[in-house]
């Protein structure tokens, strides 16, 4: 059995991190490039890269550090008493800088100013509505999935995210770090900066209903 350093894991999250959020910047800053004006079709082409490069980073990263890129997902194993709270703090921590350095990552590969401030509105009680469910369903397709089929996860986790970019009216950031990277960024994919607190709570309070459903539904014990 190979045992990872807690500096691996770190690093794990914050590299995993780092290049979904290029990779949700990036796609985004060229599918609006290249879809003349259809957001329709500039969504689309945010969504499969994103969808696409999760299969990718949770297969790579999953036997390191549990492939998380995710606070609330962090948030959620530290409740479940499966990481302790002291190593859940540094990965929300690394996840967050990861995420700040994939947007930076992004911005320079299409020439862009490397710093930035969203003006992008995203707001209003149907968007923070669905940023509660994004993240409720993100959580438990992750439980629910380890119980039933956990080689599936990076599957089921990119198929999901894949479908709630279009099924959410606030195409399903359910993360508080790429909510936090995605405020820095004035491109395709961003969020005022002013917004994103609320998208985060919604998020937090999404990942609590779902950690509090998944204990009754899925652990349950045998007789």
């Amino acid at each position: 059995m190979i045992i990872y350093t807690s500096t691996q894991k770190l690093f794990a999250e914050l590299i995993g991190t780092a290049i979904l959020l290029a990779t949700v910047v990036g796609s985004g800053i060229m599918a609006e490039q290249l879809a003349d004006g259809n957001v329709a079709l500039a969504l689309l082409g945010n969504t499969i890269p994103t969808g696409a490069i999760l299969v990718v980073l949770i297969t790579l990263f999953s036997p390191v550090s549990g492939a998380h890129f995710n606070p609330a997902v962090t948030f959620v194993f530290a409740f479940r008493s499966e990481i302790s709270k002291r190593e859940g703090m540094f990965y929300i921590l690394f996840q967050i800088i990861g995420g700040i350095l994939g947007v930076w990552a992004a911005h320079l590969m299409f020439d862009l100013g490397v710093l930035q401030f969203s003006q992008k509105s995203r707001t209003g009680n149907a968007q923070w509505f669905a940023e509660v469910v994004a993240t409720f369903g993100l959580i438990i397709t992750i439980l629910g999935t380890l119980k039933a089929k956990p080689e599936s996860v990076a599957v089921m986790v990119g198929l999901y995210i894949t479908a709630a970019y279009w099924f959410t009216a606030s195409t399903s950031f359910a993360n508080p770090a790429v909510t936090i990277a995605r405020s820095l960024s004035d491109t395709f994919a961003g969020i005022s900066t002013l917004h994103a607190p609320s998208f985060i709570i919604a998020q937090m309070i999404g990942a609590v209903v779902a950690a509090l459903y998944c204990k009754w539904q899925f652990d349950r014990k045998e007789n």
